[in-house]
């Protein structure tokens, strides 16, 4: 009994740090995340990886209906639609949310941050891996969509409303549809146009 006690306190402090990471994330990357509660009670994004996390542990142990039908429960909510089996890393972040969709085999890395209507979506209908690989540290902007089993380098920004089909090498920039690696691409010490992103 003792041992269940304390397997519970674990993944209790487990999922509060966790938490703790998120809330922190969100004030690094959005200057209107400013008090804490807020964020807690009112950011759709972190509201929508939080269910994920959840309903991605149940598609783990095989409990795959709960975890759809949690899903699209959070999807109604937050308007963010995020396939249980999808893996994604830590202190991700969806600013604003609306429109964003993730599919069952997009693999996402550590401290990546997406816009609104941003879409990781598949090209293929065989069942293999068929959505892109966003490696750590990428910011994909508003409506861009990445399709296809692309990979998305290290420290990669994708600009607003690309169209992202073919690989983009670690640090770029891609932009325009179809999307383009653009010349001396640009790296988050660089002055960027906040157009690119919003």
């Amino acid at each position: 009994m003792e041992r269940i006690g304390r397997g519970l306190l674990d993944r209790v402090m487990e999922t509060v740090a966790t938490v703790r990471e998120d809330v922190a994330a969100a004030h690094r990357r959005d200057p209107a995340a400013t008090d804490d509660r807020i964020i807690l009670l009112t950011s759709p994004g972190l509201h929508a990886i939080w269910t994920y996390r959840a309903a991605h542990a149940l598609w783990k142990r095989g409990a795959k209906l709960p975890a759809m039908v949690l899903a699209q429960g959070a999807r109604s909510v937050t308007g963010v639609e995020i396939h249980p089996a999808a893996i994604i890393g830590r202190r991700f972040f969806i600013d604003h949310g609306m429109g964003v969709v993730i599919g069952e085999t997009a693999e996402v890395g550590d401290d990546v941050m997406l816009y609104h209507g941003v879409t990781l979506g598949g090209r293929s209908m065989e069942r293999v891996k068929r959505h892109p690989t966003v490696q750590d540290e990428v910011t994909i902007g508003a409506g861009a969509r990445v399709i296809g089993p692309v990979t998305i380098g290290h420290g990669a920004q994708i600009g607003a409303n690309a169209v992202v089909v073919k690989d983009v090498p670690a640090l770029a920039t891609a932009v325009g549809v179809p999307a383009e690696v653009r010349a001396g691409a640009a790296h988050p010490e660089e002055q960027v146009d906040p157009a690119m992103w919003i």
